[in-house]
C-alpha cells in the first residue's frame, strides 16, 4: 500500500468510528423525540441522557479528525465536496451546534416550558443531522459532486433518489445503534422495564433499516449504476456479510443477549461503511477522479500520517477511558436534572 492508500483508510476507520458513536448519539436524539410525553417519558430521556451525557461532545473527535486527513490528504476532493455540497453540509453543522446547546440547556433548566423547548430543539436536530450527513454521501457516491470549485448542482447535487436514500438510511441506523446501546445499558444497570422498551424498539428500526436497505438497492441500480455494480461485484462479501450480521442481530435480540448484539450491529454497520469505498474504489469523486489524482505530496502525506499516529497515542487512551469510566456509572431511575 502507497502512502495514500494507508491515509484513505486510517480516514475511513474515523469515519466508520464517527459514524458507530456519534451516529449512536444521534440516534439517542432520535429515541427522545419519541419518548412520549414529558411525565411518560422521563425515565427514557433520563437514560439517554445518562448515556450519552459523558460522551457526547467526544464523538465529534472524529468528524474533525476526518475532515482534516480529507482536507491536508486530498485538497482537490475536500474543495469539490465543501464547495458544491455546502447547503446540507451547512445545515448539518448548524444541526450540531443548535444540537449541543439545546442538549446542554436542557440540561440546566428548571422550568418545564425549557425543558420542552430545549428538548424539542434536541431532538428535531438529532434527525435532521444525519439526514443531511447521509445526503451528503449520497451524492458524492452516486457522481453527483465534479472536480473542481462549485462545479455541481447546487441543489440537484444533494437533492435526489441517492442522497435521498442516504439520508433515510443514516436515520435509521443511528436510531438502530442507539437503541440496541440502550437495552445493554438499561439491562446493565438493572432496569428491565427499560431494556424490554429499547429491545422492541431496536427490533423496531432493524427492520425498518433492512427495508430501506432492500429499496436501496432497487434506487442505486436506477440512479448510481456504477455504485450498485461495484456493491454487487466488488464490495459484495462486505454486503453480505452486512445483511448476515443484521439476522444474527436481530436473533440476538429476540433471546436478549444485549451485549452480543452491540458487537454484531457494530460489525453489521461496519460492513456497510466499508462497503462503500471498495464499491467505488479507486475513485474518490467517482467516475472522475481517482485517489491517485487526488492525493497531496508524498511528503505531505508521510507528515500527516505521523501526526496522525501521534495524535492516535495521545487521544486513543483517553477517549477509552472516557468510555470505561461513563460503563461504570449505573443509571438509577431517581437520577435528576
Amino acid at each position: 500500500m502507497d502512502a495514500a492508500q494507508v491515509l484513505l483508510a486510517v480516514m475511513w476507520a474515523g469515519l466508520t468510528l464517527y459514524a458507530l458513536l456519534g451516529g449512536a448519539d444521534f440516534g439517542g436524539g432520535i429515541w427522545d423525540l419519541l419518548a412520549g410525553r414529558t411525565r411518560e417519558g422521563m425515565p427514557q430521556r433520563r437514560l439517554i441522557e445518562h448515556t450519552i451525557g459523558p460522551v457526547w461532545e467526544a464523538n465529534h473527535v472524529w468528524l474533525i479528525f476526518v475532515l482534516v486527513l480529507l482536507w491536508t490528504g486530498f485538497p482537490p476532493v475536500f474543495a469539490a465536496v465543501m464547495s458544491t455540497l455546502y447547503i446540507p453540509l451547512t445545515l448539518a453543522a448548524f444541526g450540531i451546534i443548535a444540537r449541543g446547546a439545546a442538549f446542554a440547556f436542557r440540561k440546566s433548566s428548571t422550568e418545564l416550558w425549557q425543558q420542552r423547548l430545549f428538548g424539542g430543539g434536541f431532538a428535531l436536530a438529532s434527525v435532521v443531522t444525519p439526514f443531511f450527513l447521509g445526503a451528503v454521501a449520497g451524492a458524492v457516491a452516486s457522481g453527483r459532486v465534479p472536480p473542481g470549485l462549485a462545479r455541481g448542482a447546487l441543489v440537484g447535487s444533494w437533492v435526489n433518489p441517492s442522497s435521498l436514500l442516504g439520508g433515510v438510511l443514516a436515520v435509521v441506523v443511528c436510531a438502530y445503534l442507539a437503541a440496541v446501546y440502550l437495552c445493554d445499558d438499561a439491562a446493565r444497570s438493572g432496569v428491565p422495564g427499560l431494556a424490554d422498551l429499547f429491545r422492541r424498539r431496536a427490533l423496531a428500526a432493524a427492520v425498518a433499516t433492512g427495508a430501506v436497505a432492500l429499496l436501496g438497492v432497487a434506487v442505486l441500480r436506477w440512479d448510481a449504476p456504477r455504485l450498485f455494480t461495484g456493491l454487487t461485484h466488488r464490495a459484495l462479501p462486505l454486503v453480505l456479510a452486512s445483511a448476515l450480521l443484521g439476522v444474527a442481530s436481530l436473533a440476538l435480540l429476540w433471546w436478549r443477549r444485549y451485549l452480543l448484539v452491540r458487537v454484531t450491529a457494530v460489525l453489521a454497520v461496519t460492513a456497510v461503511m466499508w462497503g462503500w469505498p471498495v464499491a467505488q474504489y479507486p475513485f474518490m469523486l467517482p467516475p472522475r477522479v481517482p485517489y491517485q489524482e487526488a492525493a497531496a505530496h508524498p511528503a505531505v502525506l508521510h507528515t500527516v500520517l505521523a501526526v496522525a499516529v501521534v495524535a492516535a497515542v495521545l487521544v486513543l487512551p483517553s477517549i477509552a477511558l472516557l468510555f470505561a469510566v461513563q460503563r461504570r456509572l449505573p443509571y438509577t431511575e431517581d437520577a435528576s436534572h
